[in-house]
């Protein structure tokens, strides 16, 4: 059985801090649920640096810098995005002089209904994590309600963390 989502955040805390990366959110679909996921375990002040919910497009460009090309040719809900997305908010904490080589960002986008968005399906989501090296997108398809299809991209977004920082 999968871990739920407070089980998987303290994983998530536990693994970051014994690899000593610090993390950086930019969250569009999750709208938060992640960032709030962790701060919820104690000692997520120690890996948690900042969290981004840029839900409308201008913020997507305007704070994560996003560029307008990126959107224009593969919409919000796209791989693409997602990786911008993920390196704009790694940038932004680098800006803030907080970056090094253990920093990584996660990033969410998708479609959480009730209906499409851009032509894409409810349940389509987009995940990235961005380190100095490497950029890694996922992309999924969740069934369920609004709410389901948050939390299942909030699960998918800490395991593929997980991952990421295990390789």
């Amino acid at each position: 059985m999968p871990d739920s989502l407070p089980e998987l955040s303290a994983r998530v805390v536990a693994g970051l801090g014994a690899a000593g990366f610090r993390l950086t959110l930019a969250e569009s679909l999750t709208g938060g649920l992640i960032a709030s996921s962790l701060v919820d375990v104690p000692g997520a002040s120690r890996v948690l640096v900042a969290g981004v919910v840029a839900y409308d497009d201008a913020a997507k460009a305007q704070i994560l810098g996003v560029g307008g090309g990126v959107l224009d040719q593969f919409g919000a809900v796209s791989e693409q995005t997602a990786q911008a997305m993920a390196g704009g908010a790694r940038g932004l904490v680098t800006i803030a002089g907080v970056a090094d080589s253990k920093l990584v960002a996660v990033s969410t986008t998708g479609v959480a209904g009730p209906d499409m968005q851009e032509g894409k399906p409810v349940g389509q989501v987009h995940i990235a994590v961005a380190t100095d090296a490497t950029i890694t997108v996922r992309s999924f398809r969740f069934d369920g309600d609004r709410a389901s299809i948050r939390l299942q991209a909030a699960v998918a977004a800490l395991e593929l963390l997980l991952e990421e920082i295990a390789a």
